[in-house]
Parts: C-alpha cells; sequence; structure tokens
C-alpha cells in the first residue's frame, strides 16, 4: 500500500506502465498464444478418468445377439419408408406395439423465418414416434433415452439397431429406469418438438401436438445415427447448442465400452494415437482440439444431442463411421456397446455431475480442464486492462474545459461520446431485424430468393455501418476535442472485455476466437495521419472476416481445402444458418454477435477515424 500512497512512487509507477505498455501487452499475447498450444502437448495435460463411482467399471456382461434382427428391422424400415414416401409411422408404431412399448405419436409443425435452401424445407410438418420400456425394479420417476433421427433415406440401420435393443431389452428385469426409444423426423427441429412438449414449454415457437405418454425424468441420452451395416469405428460428438459439452463422464462411458468391445473410436474423426509426446503426435492432438474450438465456437450444436444440453440432461450423439478401413463389425459388436452404455447408465444413482462440464478434448485419452486453459484466456483479457490503464493515466493528466473554452487538449463532452455509442447501437438492432422485415422488399427489386435476399440485406447494413459511426461528428452540433478518442477507446475496450469475459464463461471457444482477434485489433486502435493501415488491420479482424477465416481455417484442418469462392459461398451459408438457428433453437451467437460484438468494433473504428 505503500507504492500506492507515496506520490513519489505512484508517479514512477504510472511512468512504468506508461512506457512499457506496448512491450507488456505484446508479451502477454504471445503468452497467451503459446499457452493454448501447449494445452495440446499430452505430458502437460491430464488422462481421463472416470469420477462417477457408478460408472466406474465395465464388468457387465453384455449378451445382445440380435444383428440379424437389427439388418431385417432396417430393411423393413427403409422400404415401408419409400413406399409411405416418409417416415413409416405406422409400421413403426405397429413394430413398438408388437415390442411390447407403451408406443405414442407427437406430430408437429413449424413455419421458419426464411426457406433452409440447404435443407430445402420451409414449412416443416412432421411426426416423432417414440416407445417406453417400464422399468420392472423401480417406479417411473427416472428415465433414459435412446434416439435416433430417421427419415426416407436417413439413419435406416440406426432405427433397426434401436428396435433390436428394444427387442432385446423387453426380455431384461433388470431396468431400474424407464427408456425411451424416440425416432425424431426433421432431425433438431423434430427433436425441439418433442423435448418441448416432453418439459410442458415452448420457447421457440413450434406447435406440436402434447405428449400422450411420459416416462419419469431423464437422466442421460444417447442419439444414434448409422448408415451402414457394418462399421469401422464410431465418432462421438460432445459440442451442444451454444457450446454447452455433456458431463465429461459420458464420453468416459463410451470409450470405455468401445474399447473393451474392440471397436475404433475416435473425435473429430481422428484417430487416436499412442505417440503423444513427439511433434507427429502433438501436431495431430492440436489439430483435434483446433476442430473442437472451431466446432463449439460456432454455437451449432453437431447432433440432436445438443438440444438435450439445455434441459440439463447429459446427452451425446454417436454415429457409425464405414471407411474403408480393415476392421470391420457387425450389428451384434455394435449392440454390446450400446448395451453396455445403456446398463451403466441405469445403474446411477443421481444426475452425472462429479465429472467436468467445461473442458477441450485433444483426444480421447486426455483433457484440458478449465482450470488449464483459462490462464490462456486472462493473458488475452490483460492486455485491455493493461490499455485501459495506459489511457485512464493520460485522460488523467488532461485538463477540464470550462463552458467558454475552445481549446483542444481537453477531456471531451459526454454528446461527443454518447453519440458514436448510441449510433454503433443502432446499427446493431437494424443488422438484427431489418433483413427478416425487408425481405419482400428485396425480392419485390431484385432477382434473389428469400434466403438470398436476408443474407445480403445483412451485409449490406454490415458495410454500411462503416460509414455511418465516424461520419457523426461532421453531422451532428457537437463539440470534439482532440483527446476524444482516448475516452471513447477506454469506453470501448473495457466494454470488450467485459463482453468477452462473459462469453468466456457461457463459450470458452467463441470467446477465445474473438479474444484472439479484436484484442489486438482494440490496442491498436488510434487515429493517426495514415489512417489506411489501421484501417485495413480492423477490417481483418472484423466478425466478418474472422468468420471467413474459421471457416478456411476448418477445411484445412479437416483435409478437405477449399477455394476461396467456395469459402464465399459457405460464408453466406453460415450467415443464414446462424439466423436460422437462433430463430430456431434459440442460439445466442448471432445476436451476442450483433447486438454486442458488431456495436463494440464499430467503436474501435470510430476511433481510427476520429477527426
Amino acid at each position: 500500500m505503500g507504492l500506492l500512497s507515496d506520490p513519489n512512487r505512484r508517479q514512477v509507477l504510472t511512468n512504468l506502465l506508461t512506457r512499457m505498455n506496448t512491450p507488456l501487452c505484446f508479451l502477454c499475447y504471445v503468452a497467451g498464444i503459446t499457452w493454448f498450444m501447449g494445452l495440446a502437448f499430452e505430458p502437460f495435460i491430464l488422462r481421463m478418468y472416470t469420477s462417477e463411482n457408478a460408472m466406474g467399471s465395465t464388468m457387465v456382461d453384455e449378451n445382445f445377439v440380435y444383428g440379424d434382427r437389427a439388418l431385417s428391422y432396417a430393411r423393413e424400415f427403409s422400404a415401408h419408408g419409400k413406399k409411405a414416401g416418409e417416415m413409416p409411422v405406422e409400421w413403426l408404431v405397429k413394430t413398438m406395439t408388437g415390442l411390447g412399448l407403451e408406443t405414442h405419436v407427437q406430430t408437429f409443425s413449424r413455419t421458419l423465418p426464411f426457406p433452409d435452401e440447404i435443407r430445402e424445407r420451409y414449412m416443416v410438418k412432421g411426426t416423432n414416434v417414440y416407445g417406453i420400456l417400464r422399468a420392472s425394479r423401480a417406479a417411473s420417476t427416472e428415465s433414459i433415452v435412446l434416439s435416433s433421427p430417421v427419415g426416407i433415406k436417413q439413419n435406416s440401420q440406426a432405427a433397426g439397431l434401436l428396435l433390436a435393443l428394444a427387442s432385446y431389452f423387453r426380455g431384461q428385469i433388470y431396468w431400474a429406469k424407464d427408456i425411451i426409444f424416440l425416432f425424431n423426423e426433421h432431425d433438431m427441429i423434430g427433436m425441439e418438438a418433442w423435448l418441448e412438449a416432453y418439459h410442458d414449454v415452448n420457447v421457440t415457437e413450434i406447435s406440436s401436438s402434447v405428449l400422450q405418454g411420459r416416462a419419469g425424468a431423464i437422466q442421460a441420452a444417447i442419439t444414434i445415427e448409422i448408415s451402414s451395416d457394418v462399421v469401422t469405428s464410431f465418432d462421438i460428438s460432445v459440442e451442444g447448442l451454444n457450446g454447452q459439452l455433456p458431463n465429461l463422464d459420458l464420453v468416459n462411458l463410451f470409450t470405455s465400452f468401445c474399447q473393451k468391445n474392440g471397436v475404433l473410436c475416435t473425435i473429430q474423426g481422428k484417430l487416436p494415437r499412442m505417440d503423444g509426446d513427439t511433434l507427429e503426435g502433438y501436431m495431430h492432438s492440436l489439430n483435434t482440439m483446433m476442430l473442437m474450438v472451431l466446432k463449439q465456437g460456432s454455437g451449432k450444436s453437431q447432433g440432436d444431442h445438443g438440444l438435450f444440453l439445455r434441459y440439463h440432461i447429459e446427452a451425446v450423439t454417436i454415429r457409425g463411421i464405414n471407411s474403408f478401413r480393415q476392421y470391420k463389425f457387425d450389428m451384434v459388436t455394435v449392440g454390446k456397446v450400446f448395451e453396455g452404455i445403456v446398463r451403466k447408465l441405469n445403474n446411477l444413482l443421481e444426475k452425472l455431475h462429479q465429472s467436468y462440464f467445461f473442458y477441450l478434448l485433444p483426444s480421447l485419452s486426455r483433457f484440458v480442464s478449465i482450470g488449464y486453459y483459462m490462464p490462456a484466456f486472462v493473458f488475452l483479457i490483460l492486455i485491455l486492462l493493461l490499455k485501459a490503464l495506459d489511457l485512464w493515466i493520460r485522460l488523467s493528466k488532461a485538463p477540464v474545459c470550462p463552458q467558454d473554452c475552445a481549446v483542444e487538449n481537453v477531456r471531451p463532452g459526454y454528446l461527443s461520446i454518447a453519440t458514436p455509442i448510441f449510433i454503433c447501437h443502432i446499427m446493431g438492432l437494424a443488422l438484427y431485424y431489418v433483413p427478416l422485415l425487408c425481405q419482400g422488399t428485396a425480392m419485390d427489386h431484385f432477382p434473389v430468393s428469400e434466403t438470398e435476399a436476408v443474407v445480403l440485406t445483412s451485409i449490406a447494413i454490415y458495410v454500411a455501418g462503416l460509414a455511418l459511426p465516424h461520419n457523426t461528428q461532421s453531422v451532428l452540433p457537437i463539440e470534439v476535442s482532440a483527446c476524444g478518442w482516448m475516452t471513447l477507446k477506454l469506453i470501448s475496450i473495457l466494454y470488450l472485455a467485459l463482453l468477452l469475459g462473459c462469453i468466456t464463461l457461457i463459450n470458452f471457444s467463441l470467446g477465445f476466437i474473438l479474444a484472439v482477434t479484436l484484442i489486438p485489433a482494440a490496442a491498436v486502435a488510434q487515429p493517426v495521419p495514415h489512417k489506411m493501415l489501421n484501417a485495413l488491420f480492423l477490417i481483418l479482424m472484423s466478425p466478418a472476416c474472422v468468420l471467413l477465416l474459421c471457416i478456411y481455417l476448418y477445411h484445412e484442418l479437416t483435409e478437405y481445402p477449399i477455394t476461396l469462392l467456395e469459402c464465399w459461398q459457405l460464408f453466406l451459408q453460415a450467415v443464414a444458418e446462424s439466423i436460422l438457428d437462433h430463430h430456431l433453437y434459440s442460439s445466442i451467437v448471432y445476436p451476442f454477435i450483433v447486438f454486442f460484438i458488431y456495436p463494440c468494433w464499430l467503436l474501435l473504428w470510430n476511433v481510427v477515424f476520429w477527426n
């Protein structure tokens, strides 16, 4: 305390911080990036381990032998689906009732805000079919969900496997939880309709019929996607809506039963390696971890399981992969894996809670916990705090302007700061509301579809925002001081620090991606005689360019390189899907970007062009 209370020592400290500000910021940025890159080096991170006592062992005997029956069900499902031209609802109800399940049907409908051209749908109408196997050893207070998103040519083998598992489970007497076998149509829309009806809520404006049958509180859910008679490996998806992740014990459970039955298991499509301490092993782990960061940062659910996480239900999506690998596994082995998983979940005495909910996965044998990856973000956010402290020290030395003073090096008036802040947030509101409200007008005046009208209008408003804020000073009759840009930048970087800190607690990957790109732009933003270099750097670090970069990087990491034209087309698709995900599933990424990040970036743009 003596260092801060002594004026001379405080002056020395402030001079040191001001003089060394730029080198300290550079060191913090390098430290943050280096720390993050080091997280993929396996000797530095933790091994996977199971925390839940009830799931700590795989000592159960899997006796599933209905592999041929699963394939027979799959062929019948596919045949009846082709005949009906849609999901074979009547056949499913008849078959599930014949297996002894309490079978129910739910219809739903949803009109999209604009057509989904990728999946070719606008007025969505569908049916969910689900059957409940009541527990024989307990009251219907808890349940487990096994689901599969099905269609005419989608996951028929997964549907056959679920029916075969239902037939097998029906003959067992050790079930302490109800088991729900769910076949949902139109992938995540159907799943959202069923979950909202099951929990008696309506958060996404989906119209659906009332569920006629319910089981107990859902403890866990497994979504299965298989479209081949044989499987060479299983790939697990954990990234849910808004970057939510399931409890790590559920991932451990999947891995342990795959290993027990000798089935290859992957994450992000990457096979496990045993040489994690070598350069090749490190690059493999870094590649896998970066893919997870990009997927989680998108806020898009990587499977139907992501919607369960919103209701505090631990869930994962498991996909059966049939590639050219020499190891192939039939439906008997596949069924044993899921039998073991369900039997272990049946042993749970309470919801999964003892393991981690915040983590990154460079492989299925190692994980990065929140205590390991947060320092990387802290190093980056420290740059904003150092810059804010430097600006505050410099502003504290500026004289206060009297009412009749015309001196330029004075503290700015409130109106000169409040006006650009207000206009920048108005642009964010326009970016959110105008594209959907004006899609009809755009179609009347331009030869574009509804989807193209929404996306192109969004891009037009985004670009128009570059011209409006920094012209405010010349349009409005307000006093502008030479040091006003420092006040505006101080507010902007503190605002940015608050935004990044909040989103990182919810979705670390999104916060880290934004921090890596926006923080350097915020640090260097200032009015200089030659503005073009600063302006170009700020544009390259803008949210739109960051999205383009992430799309390009994702395809490079998946070893499917794309051209710049293909990258632009995927960018347009990503914009449309982010808007749809927000309106269909209440994803927060799109409104967070347009309401907060984009206006904050415009404030920095205003700083660069301060007159």
